[in-house]
């Protein structure tokens, strides 16, 4: 299952934890469309989980992953690093 790196776990809390957010929101992770190269990632801040997505909760937040995103990510950790007040999150092998 995708592991969350402490930086994640902030930078998640950070996009979710706003006055105007509904409590069960989270960073939602979805499979895009294929591209040129290949499959890529998209994601966004959902509200809740959609349909079938499955749900990660870790420190306080919450991940929803879509299906085909959850398998691609079952052995992967998700990383961040905050830049000018903005995160950028990236994939990494699990240790």
């Amino acid at each position: 299952m995708l592991t969350l790196t402490a930086d994640a776990v902030a930078a998640i809390r950070d996009l979710t934890t706003q006055p105007e957010t509904p409590p069960d929101t989270g960073l939602r992770i979805a499979a895009s469309s294929t591209n040129g190269s290949g499959r890529s990632l998209e994601l966004s801040v959902s509200g809740g989980p959609h349909p079938n997505d499955q749900i990660l909760e870790a420190e306080g937040v919450r991940v929803y992953l879509e299906p085909t995103a959850a398998t691609f990510l079952d052995d992967k950790t998700l990383d961040a690093e905050i830049d000018d007040d903005r995160p950028s999150f990236r994939i990494i092998p699990q240790a």
